[in-house]
């Protein structure tokens, strides 16, 4: 069953209270628009992805980054709309 957009940041936000703040803040040029929350931004942080676990010989990097809005904590994409 899938979630709708804000019950999932709803149930991100709750997840979000054990975890370590971001590894570092952006801030935008302009304003931007959340496609989650719609909340106007000013900055997006970035934290990093690490790979926990793998059943296969995998290709793909050890770690990376992802955007989040520094609202709702969602994973953004870069489709932002300029507020």
């Amino acid at each position: 069953m899938s979630d709708s957009p804000s019950a999932a940041s709803a149930r991100i936000l709750n997840e979000g209270d054990d975890v370590r703040d971001s590894d570092a803040e952006y801030a935008l040029e302009y304003p931007a628009v959340c496609p989650v929350c719609g909340t106007t931004i000013s900055t997006v942080k970035v934290v990093r992805l690490l790979r926990a676990r793998v059943n296969f010989t995998s290709m793909l990097p050890r770690h990376g980054r992802a955007v989040i809005c520094p609202k709702c904590r969602v994973i953004l994409s870069a489709g932002l709309t300029i507020a």
